[in-house]
């Protein structure tokens, strides 16, 4: 792959001046060969094969980062859902299988490892239901371990007794954290139609059908995109889409450079690209600011939803062009705290609970680092998921769900967790509530958009 002089010298412009990285870098390791009816054992598999495979996964991105002048800003790992390859009777066994995958991902240097999950859309095994109880415990016990659960697919709909399980493992998991403004949460996240090669945390996993080691790569971009928008403000819609395609091909063709490198270098297969937009609290790093420079007072204005879809297609038109293999969730990220124009909508009033999930239909995944108060019943909390990943099912897409009921806080209070999880105000929810509706429990059938056979 030949660059060109101006190439590189965009690609120099956009490290330095534009925020643009390269967010991470993800090997997945499966774990499906370190079964074993004995946790013990099962434990001292899981921990050999991941340091042996992830051993150079650090000093080589770090290697590239300077030989490339892109920072990479996060190595992270993610393993086979561990609810698949472990079925233990006791909360105690997953908890230490947590802590022995957050000694791991130490060991090795990564930044976050993901798979401390479970598919459940269409019922629960007795492993799955034990290893949902033993979450807040071992999320709470550990520093890099990411969970999360599947509830629900376009093929199978939606689980509702796991939505309002997990309803209240929230806020377990927020109380758990309490000292830490319940910051456990920002490392759970449920899922409709989860896919098996995101490399972005909280949600990511090595799926069944990914090969024995994989490399996948997350890139950001948000700093650059909003620079070409500022810069033709007397364009109509659709030439600003082609301007913004354009620039979704450039970032992506770094992306796609460094992962293809990584994996080389390691000698293990290179998987995908995600082509999604990555904010980060950084001023000139939001997706938000990049829909206000599009003609938006603020976000969350009339507007906001059909400005994020023409920015999110976009991106995915772009991105598709550049590289062999796109995946993962590919699209443009809102989440809330993560993002200083999003944060500042909120606190205007511009932006509400109800105006994000719109947003979500068309965006990658869905509500993502929201902040509420930490007295939401449980039940309340459940019926916000529910709503979300009903998105997803309907229109067959992965949607999400990562809420923070912040631990003694009340709306309008703040929060701030740091780096990249930012901060944020604490968001209003909406006061009526729908405790019969989620204590029915049962399925939701699948629409019937979803009997393609």
């Amino acid at each position: 792959m030949f660059y060109s002089q101006e190439e590189i010298l965009e690609t120099i412009k956009m490290s330095e001046l534009e925020h643009f990285d390269v967010r991470t870098v993800t090997l997945g390791i499966s774990l499906r060969d370190c079964t074993s009816r004995d946790p013990k054992e099962f434990m001292d598999n899981i921990y050999k094969k991941i340091t042996q495979s992830a051993k150079n996964l650090v000093k080589t991105a770090r290697e590239i980062e300077q030989e490339f002048g892109i920072k990479i800003v996060n190595k992270r790992l993610a393993v086979t859902p561990i609810a698949i390859v472990s079925e233990y009777s006791r909360e105690e066994d997953y908890i230490e299988i947590a802590k022995t995958l957050d000694r791991a991902a130490r060991e090795v240097g990564v930044d976050f490892l993901g798979g401390f999950s479970a598919l459940v859309e269409k019922g629960f095994t007795k492993g799955d239901y034990t290893l949902i109880n033993s979450i807040p415990s071992a999320i709470a016990r550990t520093k890099r371990v990411n969970s999360s659960v599947n509830v629900a697919s376009t093929k199978a709909g939606i689980n509702m007794d796991a939505v309002k399980m997990l309803g209240e493992t929230i806020l377990k998991l927020a109380y758990e954290t309490r000292d830490e403004d319940s910051i456990g949460c920002a490392k759970f996240v449920v899922f409709a139609n989860a896919v098996q090669d995101n490399p972005f945390m909280a949600g990511a996993f090595h799926g069944v059908g990914e090969p024995e080691l994989v490399i996948n790569v997350g890139i950001s971009g948000p700093g650059v995109v909003l620079d070409v928008v500022k810069k033709h403000r007397d364009k109509d819609l659709g030439t600003l889409s082609d301007i913004i395609k354009r620039t979704a091909f450039k970032i992506t063709r770094v992306g796609e450079l460094v992962g293809r490198t990584v994996a080389t270098r390691l000698g293990i297969p290179f998987g995908i690209v995600d082509l999604s937009l990555a904010p980060t609290p950084a001023p000139g790093d939001s997706v938000a600011d990049i829909l206000e420079a599009m003609g938006l007072e603020r976000t969350g204005a009339p507007g906001t939803t059909a400005a994020l879809a023409l920015l999110t297609d976009a991106v995915k038109k772009g991105g598709a062009m550049a590289t062999s293999y796109v995946g993962g969730l590919s699209g443009a990220f809102i989440p809330v705290s993560e993002d200083a124009g999003m944060v500042k909508a909120a606190m205007d009033g511009a932006l509400t609970l109800e105006k994000l999930e719109a947003m979500t239909s068309v965006c990658s995944v869905g509500l993502d680092m929201v902040i509420v108060p930490g007295d939401t019943p449980a039940e309340t909390i459940s019926a916000i998921i529910a709503d979300e990943i009903a998105i997803g099912v309907i229109n067959s897409k992965t949607t999400a769900v990562r809420i923070i009921p912040a631990y003694g806080k009340k709306a309008g209070d703040i929060v701030s967790y740091g780096g990249l999880l930012g901060e944020s105000v604490v968001m209003p929810v909406n006061k009526f509530r729908a405790t019969d509706f989620i204590l029915r429990g049962g399925r939701i059938p699948a629409p019937v958009q979803g009997m393609k056979n």
